[in-house]
């Protein structure tokens, strides 16, 4: 950066966007647990995935954020996916490989993989 205008030109292209994910109806969440117990367990990588995933796909109606302790140590990775409308879902023992199935089925195509919850993860 070598201007204030490149500097003004960043700001813009941000508030943009933040704008745009304020103004769609269908704005969809992904919460990943980043406590200690979570990272512990590997949910950065989970979360880059999330991240990864979504971009590559330019799905614009998708934030991803992170939270503290969701509250099941013993389930991390955990992340919550909100798409309004829905039930929220509740993903456990999450691994990135996990995640580009997670963003098609779920994010993308409205129906959640039932055997990544935590009603599934609860079963075994």
């Amino acid at each position: 950066m070598k201007s204030l205008a490149e500097l003004e030109a960043i700001r813009q292209k941000t508030l943009d966007k933040v704008a745009m994910r304020k103004d769609t109806e269908d704005g969809i969440r992904v919460v990943v647990g980043m406590a200690t117990c979570g990272i512990a367990a590997g949910a950065r990588p989970v979360m880059l995935a999330f991240l990864e995933e979504i971009n590559k796909r330019h799905l614009t109606n998708v934030t991803v954020s992170q939270t503290g302790c969701i509250g099941v140590c013993r389930l991390e990775p955990m992340a919550d996916v909100m798409i309004p409308g829905q039930e929220k879902v509740t993903y456990v023992n999450l691994k990135p490989e996990m995640v580009p199935r997670i963003v098609a089925e779920h994010i993308v195509n409205r129906r959640p993989v039932t055997e990544y919850a935590i009603g599934a993860a609860e079963k075994q």
